[in-house]
């Protein structure tokens, strides 16, 4: 990543941008991955938002205005995300990644929860802990199960049956063979 405080101002201006549009926004991804205590190398700094394709399309157009390059990828119908935006400068990239008409009570749920700021003084949340493994489910393959084993093995203490009882209540399974590798079944 770039100089992540750079990262991280880029981020906040992003999110008030997002904010004065009716849009929250929370980290998730491997900014929020590292705030649980599981540190993996990324690139960009992940904001997860619920919203209608229409306000993502205003949004984008707003931080082009301010100077931010900006590129928006529209979803079709298999995809399981509403849109990313790509928002780059000299700090590297923010990604705006929209959950809306497709898992938006993951993101709704998160900024309910979340009390973590990315540092003091900031109004950037950190997707809590049972959410970022909900997000990381929904998202499946590979990287996303070793994500969820990583995390929930650096989390030894974490509440394993509110995260499954989060996950079971959005219907979303294979959960428990993830946190039995974690924890080594116990």
């Amino acid at each position: 990543m770039s100089d992540p405080e750079e990262v991280i101002r880029a981020a906040e201006e992003v999110a008030g941008i997002l904010e004065s549009r009716g849009v929250g926004a929370v980290v998730i991804g491997a900014i929020a991955l590292a705030a649980h205590g599981y540190v993996r190398f990324t690139e960009d700094l992940d904001l997860g938002v619920n919203t209608d394709l229409g306000t993502l399309r205003q949004a984008a157009d707003a931080l082009r205005t301010v100077g931010f390059e900006v590129e928006l990828r529209e979803p079709d119908g298999q995809d399981p995300l509403g849109g990313v935006v790509d928002v780059r400068g000299p700090f590297g990239l923010v990604q705006i990644v929209n959950f809306g008409g497709r898992f938006p009570a993951v993101i709704e749920g998160g900024l309910a929860a979340a009390e973590t700021v990315i540092r003091p003084g900031s109004g950037l949340r950190i997707v809590p802990l049972p959410h970022l493994v909900a997000l990381k489910l929904y998202a499946g393959g590979t990287k996303s199960r070793a994500d969820i084993v990583e995390l929930l093995a650096h989390n030894p203490d974490a509440d394993m049956a509110a995260i499954r009882s989060l996950c079971q209540s959005w219907r979303l399974s294979g959960l428990d063979p993830l946190i039995e590798e974690a924890t080594g079944g116990s």
